[in-house]
C-alpha cells in the first residue's frame, strides 16, 4: 500500500467488512517520498505534489494534507529557511524520512489495536522490498498487527504459512532484495520448519518468474515503456513453488500485474495495486483442509 493512509484504514475494516478471520498485508507498507509544504511570507502555503504547484491558504491546509497521506506520501510543513537546508543535506532528509515513516506507521499500528481490540482479527504482515529495516521493531507491542517475516506460523488449526517480502534484484536498489541464490536459500530455511505442505501458504512478496503474475512495464534508462512488458519475478520462487507444491501463493510487488495462475497444484494470486488512487486490492480466499473452496479478487 506504499503509505497509502486510506488503503491502511481500509485494511484495518477489511477482517469485519468481507468476515474474515486474517487479514494478510504481503509487504510495501510505507511510502516512498517526503512532499514538502513550505510557508510563505505572505501566510500561504507552497506545495509541489504530483507536478502541480498550489498556494494553499491556511483553510485548505489540513485537506491538503490529509490528500497527500492517502496518496502515500509524507506531507511536511516548514519555513523557507528550513526548505533550504533539507534540501541541500541529504543525511538529513533521510533522518526525516526516517521519523516521519516512523511517526505515521506508529498511529497506523495504534489504530489497528483500537479498532481490532477483542474482534480476535490478526492482520500478518511482511515488510516488502521498499521497507526500510527501521520499521521491524515497531510492531513488536502490538496486540493485532503482526511482523511474520521469515517465520512459519499456523493461521489457524490446520494451515501453515511462511512468510518473507525479500525479492531478486531490481533497478531501484531497494533495502530489502538479494540474489536469487540469497533468497532461495531464505525461502528454503523456512520450508524446513513446514509440518503439513500440503496445507501451506507461500506468502512471497515477489511473484514467481514467468508468470501471468510478474510482467512489469519494459525499462529504458529507467523510464517505463507501456507499450513492452518484461517478466521480472523470482526464479526461485517459481522453482520452490514448483518442487514443494504448497496449497496457495501469495505475491505482490509488481502492481500492474494482477490474477492468478497454477503451478502444478499451487494456486498463485497477486492483487495488484492501486494504492495512489486510495482503492485496497485484495482476494477473499476460503480455505478447508487440503484445499481451496473459493477465491476471488475484492476492490474498493
Amino acid at each position: 500500500m506504499h503509505g497509502s493512509e486510506k488503503c491502511w484504514k481500509k485494511l484495518v475494516n477489511a477482517g469485519k467488512f468481507y468476515k474474515a478471520d486474517v487479514v494478510i498485508l504481503g509487504g510495501d507498507i510505507t511510502g516512498k517520498m517526503i512532499v514538502p509544504i513550505v510557508e510563505q511570507p505572505n501566510g500561504t502555503y507552497k506545495s509541489a505534489f504530483l507536478e502541480r504547484i498550489e498556494f494553499l491558504t491556511k483553510d485548505q491546509l489540513e485537506e491538503h494534507i490529509t490528500y497527500i497521506k492517502n496518496t502515500g506520501y509524507y506531507p511536511y510543513c516548514c519555513d523557507e529557511n528550513e526548505f533550504k537546508r533539507l534540501e541541500a543535506d541529504a543525511e538529513e532528509q533521510h533522518r526525516l524520512f526516517n521519523d516521519l515513516m516512523i511517526r505515521s506507521l506508529r498511529e497506523w499500528i495504534k489504530l489497528a489495536d483500537e479498532r481490532l481490540k477483542g474482534t480476535g482479527i490478526k492482520i500478518y504482515v511482511a515488510p516488502g522490498n521498499d521497507d526500510r529495516f527501521v520499521i521491524d521493531t515497531l510492531f513488536e507491542d502490538s496486540s493485532s498487527v503482526i511482523n511474520v517475516e521469515g517465520k512459519v506460523i499456523f493461521i489457524d488449526d490446520h494451515h501453515e504459512m511462511l512468510s518473507s517480502g525479500w525479492t531478486n534484484p531490481t533497478p531501484w536498489n531497494t533495502p530489502r532484495e538479494c540474489s536469487e541464490d540469497e533468497l532461495k536459500s531464505k525461502i528454503e530455511a523456512m520450508i524446513k520448519k513446514v509440518n503439513n505442505m500440503q496445507n501451506c501458504i507461500f506468502n512471497l512478496h515477489c511473484p514467481p518468474y514467468g508468470t501471468l503474475l510478474d510482467n512489469a512495464p519494459h525499462l529504458e534508462d529507467l523510464k517505463p515503456d507501456l507499450s513492452r512488458t518484461d517478466h521480472v519475478g523470482s526464479r526461485a520462487v517459481y522453482e520452490l513453488i514448483e518442487k514443494y507444491q504448497p496449497l496457495l501463493g501469495l505475491h505482490g510487488h509488481i502492481h500492474e500485474s494482477k490474477g492468478k495462475c497454477q503451478i502444478g497444484r499451487t494456486i498463485c494470486v497477486n492483487p495488484g495495486s492501486d494504492y495512489a488512487d486510495g482503492i485496497l486490492n485484495g482476494y477473499i480466499i476460503d480455505l478447508d483442509r487440503g484445499k481451496i473452496k473459493s477465491l476471488f479478487p475484492v476492490y474498493g
